[in-house]
């Protein structure tokens, strides 16, 4: 019997197990992470407002495991070796066949002062935390942001903060007090969006003047304080600070000879294979794949180079040479608690439609129809 391990239970482990499962029911597969549950972050954004709450986000998937045939160790991966024949955890060794790569990147935390600021997609706890202290607060300025990583341009979150900073003015107006607060996004892009295409960078700052959102722009961070947010063209005043910084590899991929890519990542080819090693693939975060620099890094990106790297790897166990490739596609909708914004983007077409609250109600559909296959 082939031995599968895949590293990880987010988007893509949860879609490389699918995947496996529909074309192979033999192969042994076991998933090392922290806990036996999926953290469904997307759907964070609702969480300061109280239109989810976290247990809403928060999936055990012993069931979805189990009716999976597969075998979870509570552990946190912590070295390679053998070639990626032998994943090494804090629980002892696992040897496998083929290795699957799917436990996410982190964020690079080098900032001076960042410990001031939020950092939304750190997770359930940071949401609440952006819930409790808007709760806490009778007035004042909210500073919303992001940055990447200068050395690999895929490496960035951006399209959460907008969502955050669309949907904290949307709050604060159902709440009648908008106008006791300040609302300042920053980024130390001149031009942010980019990623989603200029048709939605045109869209965003429009819906941003629209909503008197004030805007700081082109100048790269220099610090954050307990009281504001210093650039090296401006500072300014902030009594809550929400910055997404941008990602680099998992930590334990340094205790490790893993390629790496100048931004951290595992690099990987077209099919998700690693470069320089037999049957051992990665997806998601953690990777770094050829394409285009605006390829992004979200949930629909992993599902479909999870497909990829676990059909590429059961080609592998058959004596084929992989060859399936993964589409590069950004698909979103930038909500903003009654209403949302579609953006899509392929390598030919760049299509934005402007905020409809059927959008709004198409996410949250979305969001049961996604879980409930874990569920």
């Amino acid at each position: 019997m082939q031995r599968v391990t895949i590293v990880g239970s987010g988007f893509a482990a949860l879609t490389a197990i699918r995947t496996l499962r529909a074309q192979d029911r033999s192969v042994e597969i076991t998933v090392v992470s922290p806990k036996a549950e999926f953290h469904y972050l997307p759907g964070s954004i609702w969480i300061p407002s109280g239109i989810r709450q976290p247990e809403d986000l928060i999936i055990p998937l012993k069931p979805f495991f189990t009716r999976m045939q597969v075998r979870h160790v509570a552990a946190q991966a912590s070295g390679l070796t053998a070639d990626g024949r032998l994943l090494k955890t804090s629980e002892g060794d696992i040897e496998n066949d083929a290795l699957i790569i799917a436990s996410g990147g982190r964020f690079i935390k080098k900032l001076p002062g960042i410990e001031h600021a939020v950092t939304p997609c750190e997770g359930i706890p940071a949401a609440m935390k952006i819930g409790e202290r808007l709760k806490a607060m009778e007035s004042g300025a909210i500073a919303v942001g992001f940055a990447g990583n200068p050395k690999e341009p895929s490496a960035m979150r951006g399209g959460p903060m907008f969502e955050f900073l669309f949907g904290i003015d949307r709050q604060l107006r159902l709440e009648k007090r908008r106008n006791r607060f300040k609302l300042i996004f920053f980024t130390p892009a001149a031009s942010p969006g980019q990623r989603l295409g200029p048709k939605a960078v045109a869209g965003l700052m429009r819906e941003m003047e629209r909503r008197d959102i004030e805007t700081r722009l082109g100048h790269k961070m220099v610090e954050f304080t307990n009281s504001g947010v210093v650039t090296e063209g401006d500072a300014f005043d902030a009594d809550l600070i929400l910055f997404m910084p941008g990602m680099t590899g998992d930590r334990w991929f340094d205790n490790t000879e893993l390629p790496r890519s100048p931004g951290g990542l595992i690099k990987a080819d077209a099919q998700c294979r690693v470069e320089g090693l037999q049957r051992v693939y990665v997806a998601g975060d953690s990777g770094s794949f050829p394409g285009p620099e605006w390829m992004p890094k979200q949930a629909h990106m992993a599902d479909l180079q999870a497909v990829a790297a676990a059909k590429n790897l059961l080609a592998d166990f058959n004596g084929e040479t992989p060859k399936e490739t993964f589409k590069v596609e950004l698909l979103c909708i930038v909500d903003s608690q009654t209403s949302g914004m579609l953006v899509a983007r392929t390598t030919k077409h760049n299509i934005v439609i402007p905020n409809m609250a059927i959008f709004h109600w198409l996410k949250r559909f979305f969001e049961w129809w996604y879980l409930r296959r874990y569920r």
